[in-house]
């Protein structure tokens, strides 16, 4: 279980939410914080860098941000990050600096980490993306189980209880998501893993891995 601890999936100096993560051992247990986080960091947030528009919504004034673009507070959007048009961001969103939130994306209960790109048709809500990792267009995290049932993660070592109705995908540094993939409730990729197009993942996978379709994953050549 140690390969799904905060602190081997994130590389922490790259987000701003690096104070409640480094709080946790896993790092779904960040996700009930978000919200306060944001409001607590965005009144701090120095005023030449960024300009609050409308409730509880920072904006860096080096942001460009498409006037299609809906954007509901708490919600951080960092410096050089582009939200494309029609994005729809519905709250709980912490996005970092140098990312992409693209054309029709929808962010909910979110921490992106700096340089994630989201880019195309992407859903995540209730998720963590960590440093520079990228959805390819159409892949999209399922957040509840069909059955509504609270959400356990099955690790090669047991499962664990979260107590949660909602999670999406824990996502490490540097991962590439496939086209037109769903990660299902409770996933957790590790660093610098791949998933090919038009998978359907669930569980961990493991740090530098090719996870190609369930029971098929193959050690990346780094």
């Amino acid at each position: 279980m140690e390969a799904i601890k905060t602190e081997n999936l994130f590389d922490l100096t790259h987000t701003r939410a690096a104070e409640l993560l480094a709080k946790t051992e896993y790092p779904w247990e960040a996700l009930a914080g978000i919200s306060d986080l944001i409001l607590q960091i965005g009144e701090t947030l120095p005023e030449e860098r960024y300009e609050k528009r409308g409730e509880n919504i920072w904006i860096a004034k080096s942001a460009k941000v498409a006037p299609t673009a809906s954007i509901t507070g708490p919600c951080i959007i960092g410096e050089e990050t582009e939200v494309r048009h029609c994005a729809f961001i519905r709250g709980n969103a912490l996005v970092g600096d140098h990312a992409v939130v693209g054309n029709s994306t929808e962010l909910k209960n979110v921490i992106l980490f700096d340089r994630v790109q989201v880019p195309h048709y992407n859903y995540v809500g209730d998720s963590i993306l960590g440093y520079k990792s990228h959805m390819g267009a159409g892949s999209i995290t399922s957040n509840v189980k069909s059955d509504k049932k609270l959400i356990v993660i099955h690790t090669p070592e047991g499962d664990i209880e979260t107590g949660r109705k909602k999670i999406g995908a824990l996502i490490g540094d540097e991962v590439e998501v496939g086209c037109g993939s769903v990660l299902n409730p409770g996933t957790i990729i590790g660093k610098c893993s791949n998933v090919y197009p038009l998978s359907s993942v669930r569980g961990c996978i493991p740090a530098c891995s090719i996870y190609k379709k369930q029971g098929e994953i193959a050690e990346k050549n780094i």
